[in-house]
């Protein structure tokens, strides 16, 4: 990860915990991560603190995966040095990633036209005056464009952190890593980057309690009716709850939780594509392949040979959740 002068704290406190501490949950490290940066000590946002000790931007070569620096200052140019690594790592083939104004970061290397991305939704304007060639999605949490990838800003460091565990490692990983945070295990990018109301204005109306009930019962014919009746409310009711509380609709909420379950079910060695539909309540082989290329980008059988029960991953890119540590983060292999 490039850390440069005025990044803020979080996104790199987020990547830490994400990528670069050794996960006792799991028994091994999943990530070589480390800190870089053109100057030895770097001052971050606000003055709060200096950075020191960490490795120069030749750490960035060789790496399969770079975090970009995001800092508040959108409209100061990045450092040549900076921009230059990130363009010698785009050319070698690494993963870029944005943390909420790290988009800008990309953009200014070049390496974002033509593709689509997203940033904190209070600068979306001025992004987009800036870099007409880039197609910015506003209203997401994060945009996986393939090798290139950023989140909105804040929390949503933490649910592209996530994904990206999830895409490399699998989902039983990705909601081990979650629990540990103590973090939804799974968001979609594609819901809203902001809620109207972040804090209900009862402590009765939490969706909570219906989420866990209907998590205990994703192999049962659950609808929207049904996770209203539970509530206690009526669908339009729940339906808004949903939209101000999570930020997305309750089929969309159900449909993520059920691809998730599909995931771990085929993980742990379950092979019968019809037993796995059934226990997730996707119903037919032929909708859960449909979802899970959707979702994941992967059929069935490819995400099990990536991810399922055996000596090591399958062809195809992208590591798999074999021994020892994954892919290099801002560093070597």
């Amino acid at each position: 990860m490039i850390v440069d002068a005025h990044s803020n704290p979080f996104e790199l406190g987020c990547a830490t915990e994400v990528f670069g501490l050794r996960r006792p949950e799991i028994g091994r490290e999943l990530y070589d991560f480390r800190l870089c940066s053109p100057e030895p000590d770097i001052l971050m946002r606000d003055g709060f603190f200096t950075l020191s000790g960490v490795a120069g931007l030749e750490a960035t070569e060789g790496a399969d995966t770079v975090i970009v620096p995001n800092r508040p200052d959108v409209d100061v140019p990045r450092r040549p040095a900076v921009l230059d690594a990130v363009r010698r790592a785009h050319a070698s083939g690494a993963r870029l990633v944005g943390f909420c104004s790290g988009a800008f970061t990309l953009a200014e290397a070049g390496v974002l036209d033509g593709r689509r991305a997203t940033a904190h939704w209070q600068w979306a304007d001025s992004f987009r005056e800036r870099f007409p060639a880039v197609t910015l999605e506003e209203d997401v949490l994060f945009v996986d464009d393939g090798d290139i990838l950023t989140a909105a800003g804040s929390a949503a460091a933490l649910d592209l952190g996530l994904h990206i565990v999830r895409r490399d490692h699998g989902a039983e990983v990705a909601n081990a890593v979650s629990r540990r945070l103590v973090f939804a295990a799974h968001r979609d990018g594609g819901q809203r980057q902001f809620i109207e109301r972040p804090v209900p204005d009862f402590p009765d109306e939490s969706l909570a309690p219906v989420l866990a009930w209907a998590q205990a019962r994703l192999d049962e014919p659950l609808t929207v009716a049904t996770l209203a009746a539970r509530a206690s409310v009526s669908p339009a009711t729940l339906h808004r709850r949903f939209r101000v509380q999570l930020g997305t609709t309750p089929l969309a909420w159900l449909t993520g939780e059920r691809i998730a379950l599909a995931c771990r079910l085929i993980e742990r060695g379950e092979a019968r594509l019809d037993a796995v539909a059934r226990s997730s309540g996707l119903g037919t082989a032929a909708h859960l392949r449909a979802l899970m290329r959707r979702e994941t980008g992967l059929a069935p059988s490819e995400y099990r040979r990536r991810f399922g029960p055996g000596p090591g991953p399958g062809p195809g890119p992208g590591p798999g959740p074999g021994p020892g540590p994954g892919p290099g983060i801002g560093a070597g292999r």
